[in-house]
């Protein structure tokens, strides 16, 4: 059963400022929830509140790096005061890094994490007492397809987006019987800058950037858009676990029927040395 979002509805949206991020807030601008927006990028951030605007919705920015635990405390105490409540909460900031274990040093491995998993665990720890004095509210993290499998040259990208998948199942559990829905999504390709904007790991090559991107433009066949549609849509059929794309779906089952031999069957299409 389908359910509707409240014309009282507060959505907190990380990584708002392109891609995934931006296409949720439009989404939701439409449902008619007021938005708290965050992102490191001001600029984009900005773009954002201007394309939803027209909705009139409510709509505050702050720019935070998720990563930041103090910041990311002081921002939920931020919306709180701005908005009065917040019922639906999307942990969607990530970004990516190129590179083998081999090629990647401590730190890239630690910035990665700081964003894609810290990122999602502050948001949940700073928002989750605002969000259990709500009648009903809903907790939305980004983990990847690259939480379901894991492609070489991407270990730290999936280090943190399985761990993510495991966070948040474990916090649905916990949730279960009580006023929060907790879901994980899992896209597939989607046509977002993700892969450009990547970092180039301390022993990667530059020209590896250009190969990852062109290897990833092969297979992002889903717009924001339509991402944010079934992300929505499947938050408010209160689904545990949202699939993104035809690939995510194909990908899905291929891991379930073959679990330690699906690798030869997609290497060509992920591989990017």
């Amino acid at each position: 059963m389908a359910h509707k979002i409240s014309s009282d509805s507060v959505a907190v949206i990380t990584g708002a400022a392109s891609g995934i991020g931006r296409a949720l807030a439009a989404r939701m601008a439409r449902e008619g929830a007021a938005l708290a927006l965050s992102d490191v990028n001001e600029t984009g951030l900005r773009e954002t509140a201007e394309l939803v605007a027209p909705h009139g919705v409510k709509v505050t920015t702050n720019t935070i790096n998720v990563a930041d635990k103090a910041a990311m405390e002081a921002y939920s105490g931020e919306v709180l005061a701005q908005h009065g409540r917040v019922t639906h909460l999307f942990n969607n900031a990530g970004v990516g890094i190129l590179g083998t274990v081999d090629e990647l040093s401590l730190e890239d491995i630690e910035w990665l994490m700081g964003i894609n998993f810290w990122g999602v665990v502050y948001g949940v720890k700073f928002f989750l007492p605002i969000l259990k004095q709500q009648p009903k509210a809903h907790i939305v993290n980004l983990s990847s397809v690259f939480g379901l499998f894991a492609p070489a040259g991407q270990s730290a990208y999936c280090a943190s987006k399985f761990a993510v998948r495991g966070f948040t199942e474990a916090l649905r559990h916990e949730m279960d019987g009580t006023n929060i829905v907790v879901s994980t999504v899992y896209p597939g390709g989607i046509r977002t800058n993700i892969a450009r904007a990547s970092r180039v790991g301390a022993g990667a090559k530059p020209s590896d950037s250009e190969k990852a991107s062109a290897s990833f433009d092969k297979v992002a066949r889903t717009t924001p858009e339509k991402a944010a549609d079934k992300i929505v849509r499947g938050m408010l059929a209160h689904k545990p676990r949202i699939l993104v794309g035809p690939d995510a779906w194909a990908l899905d089952k291929l891991i379930r029927s073959l679990p330690l031999k699906h690798w030869p069957l997609v290497r060509s299409q992920m591989e990017w040395k």
